[in-house]
């Protein structure tokens, strides 16, 4: 069975999608739309901005979902997915690929997420921490010792977790699980706590705007990053999608249970490679590729 897997935030680079631009008829058209849709011209950052206009919150998050999502339309019959997930804002793309949101939704979505997202970041100073070499409930136990605010959020792969909180407590984590014989315990270089309970303004301002979208049924199932199981149902996308901004993603869980659910085969579309290394790390039994572009 053929999973479609969708990058998240760190995976753009400068000159992303001009590859899909000069290639296809429609990506053109949807670009353009993109254009009107957001206000301001991100196809010129996206083509030829510096990497570090590509940093701006605002900007990342839809320029990955773009890539992603308009490449999986250029691949026209060849996308066959039989079940979907992305990496935090990748679960966005994964739902306009698998018919659960239309483009132009998906895209407001996209743009309010990184908006208040970036609000809630400069509510309270705070960030990410990256972890390696520990098991997870090792870091668990760590994190729950430190006083203040610091939580699993990102469950990569067997030996990588991400860290969140307020600089202080991530500071301290980091300390106290070198001690504990992590290989690595590194501050990462992000705006803010993602996945933790401070992005709480901005999963209340995204959830207005996720009652506010039509979802519909999708034509195969997504493994969303709070569930990790086969979901089909609206309703049940929904709520998902609005508990994710202060809830871990549980990746590596997702990803193991795609396999167990008949996943052999998992192609990454949009920008990088970075899921592929992930999916070496959770299962060298399966195959792992990136979509490319129709001859």
């Amino acid at each position: 069975m053929n999973a479609y897997i969708f990058p998240g935030q760190g995976a753009q680079f400068s000159g992303m999608g001009v590859d899909l631009f000069e290639a296809s008829g429609l990506a053109q058209d949807l670009f353009h739309q993109a254009n009107d849709i957001l206000g301001f011209k991100i196809t010129d950052i996206m083509f030829e901005g510096e990497a570090e206009d590509l940093k701006q919150t605002k900007v990342t998050q839809p320029a990955i979902f773009l890539h992603s999502v308009i490449l999986s339309k250029v691949l026209g019959d060849t996308f066959q997915p039989d079940m979907v997930a992305g990496h935090s804002l990748g679960e966005l793309s994964a739902l306009v690929a698998n018919g659960t949101l239309n483009f132009e939704d998906g895209l407001r979505l996209v743009s309010q997420r990184a908006l208040a997202m970036q609000k809630a970041c400069e509510l309270q100073p705070s960030t990410m921490a990256a972890v390696l070499g520990l098991e997870d409930h090792v870091v668990e136990e760590v994190c729950a010792t430190i006083n203040g605010i610091v939580v699993a959020a990102n469950y990569n792969c067997p030996g990588q977790l991400v860290i969140s909180g307020d600089i202080p407590a991530i500071e301290a984590a980091c300390e106290a699980l070198k001690e504990k014989g992590a290989r690595r315990a590194l501050v990462l270089p992000v705006g803010g706590a993602f996945h933790s309970p401070l992005m709480e303004p901005a999963r209340e301002e995204l959830a207005t705007a996720i009652e506010n979208t039509t979802f519909n049924t999708p034509n195969c199932p997504i493994y969303q990053n709070v569930s990790t199981t086969a979901i089909i149902d609206p309703s049940e996308i929904k709520k998902n999608l609005m508990a994710q901004l202060t809830a871990p993603v549980k990746w590596t869980q997702s990803m193991q249970q795609m396999i167990a659910d008949g996943a052999t085969n998992f192609i990454e579309v949009g920008p990088g490679k970075v899921l592929q290394g992930l999916m070496r790390k959770i299962d060298r039994n399966v195959t792992a590729s990136s979509a490319v572009l129709p001859e």
